[in-house]
């Protein structure tokens, strides 16, 4: 049986994933991971829970978490989150910019990407330095 919690595809399985595939893996990862950090905080409401859930996944909001791990990312990193932001969207939503959805789609597909090649350190580094710039809640 396939353990989806640790995936492991090479490189050159990654890349033969479309960029909005990854960066569809990549929105759930970050997601998940948004969760995790909030409910180790603490007690915290499923009311409260949700709404400081909303406030991390935001566009404008990973745009900034993207522009804070940017001076941490390896050149293939940023070639993946470069890789996302250039894809061509169909519509940003009403509460970002198109520059601003557009780096949020950058990160998803990194994100995506570091899970499919099973570098879940590396992600969970990240997503420290992340939180630990002030992109928490």
């Amino acid at each position: 049986m396939t353990d989806y919690f640790s995936l492991s595809l090479s490189r050159r399985e990654v890349d033969a994933i479309s960029n909005l595939g990854l960066a569809h893996m990549g929105d759930g990862v970050y997601e998940l991971l948004c969760r995790a950090y909030l409910c180790a905080q603490g007690d915290k409401t499923a009311r409260r829970l949700h709404d400081d859930s909303v406030s991390l996944v935001k566009a404008p909001a990973q745009a900034r978490f993207a522009q804070a791990i940017l001076p941490l990312l390896t050149e293939e990193e940023a070639d993946f989150l470069r890789r996302g932001k250039n894809t061509h969207t169909h519509a940003a939503p009403k509460s970002a910019t198109a520059q601003e959805y557009a780096l949020a789609t950058g990160l998803e597909t990194l994100f995506g990407a570091l899970f499919l090649l099973g570098r879940t350190g590396r992600l969970n580094e990240l997503f420290a330095a992340g939180m630990e710039a002030g992109h928490g809640v």
